[in-house]
C-alpha cells in the first residue's frame, strides 16, 4: 500500500477559506481514492473509507487505536503473491467494499510499526491536514512549510515582538 493514498484519505478533511470540506463528498475524487486503494470506486467502497478515515484520523491524533477499525478487516484475509525478482507481494482477498479502507489500515498499521511517530497531525490546529514525517530528525511539524509553517512562525514571531499594549488610563491589558 503506497503511503501517499493513506495520506490522501487522511487529508481528505481540509479546511479551505470557505470552512471545512469533505473531499469524499466528490464523487470524482472519491472514486479515484478508491481506485488508488485497490478498489473499482463504488459507492459501498466509498461508504467505507469515509468511516474508516474518520476513525483513522481520530487514533493519528489521539495516538489510540479505534476498536472500530477491526471492522474494516473483518473477513479480509492476505496472501502471498508467488516470489519474484522484486520480492514479497500480498494480495487482499475478501467483502469487495472493505477491500480499500483494509489497504488503508494496513498501510496506517505497517507505517506505525515500521516508523512510529512519523505519521502526525499538522501542527497548526487550525488545519486538519496530516503529514508523513521524513525529516532525518523527525522534527517535521506542519502540512506545508510554506503555508502552515510560515504562518504559525509568524504567529510566533509577532506574539515575541509585540510589547504590552497601554489602555488609555496608563495601565497595561
Amino acid at each position: 500500500m503506497d503511503e501517499q493514498a493513506l495520506l490522501a484519505l487522511l487529508n481528505s478533511t481540509p479546511v479551505t477559506a470557505d470552512g471545512p470540506v469533505d473531499l469524499l463528498d466528490d464523487e470524482d475524487y472519491a472514486s479515484t481514492l478508491a481506485r488508488d486503494l485497490g478498489g473499482r470506486g463504488t459507492g459501498a467502497e466509498i461508504r467505507v473509507l469515509r468511516e474508516v478515515r474518520d476513525q483513522l484520523q481520530d487514533a493519528v491524533r489521539a495516538g489510540l487505536v479505534p476498536a472500530g477499525l477491526d471492522d474494516a478487516l473483518s473477513g479480509v484475509v492476505q496472501r502471498p503473491l508467488p516470489l519474484t525478482q522484486d520480492g514479497l507481494r500480498w494480495e487482499l482477498h475478501g467483502p469487495a467494499p472493505r477491500l480499500p479502507a483494509a489497504r488503508a489500515v494496513i498501510a496506517w498499521a505497517a507505517l506505525a510499526s515500521r516508523r512510529p511517530g512519523r505519521l502526525r497531525a499538522c501542527g497548526n490546529d487550525e488545519c486538519r491536514l496530516f503529514l508523513i514525517d521524513h525529516t532525518k530528525g523527525n522534527t517535521a511539524r506542519w502540512c506545508s512549510m510554506s503555508t502552515c509553517g510560515n504562518r504559525m512562525k509568524a504567529r510566533r514571531h509577532h506574539s515575541r515582538t509585540r510589547g504590552p499594549s497601554l489602555d488609555p488610563s496608563g495601565g497595561e491589558q
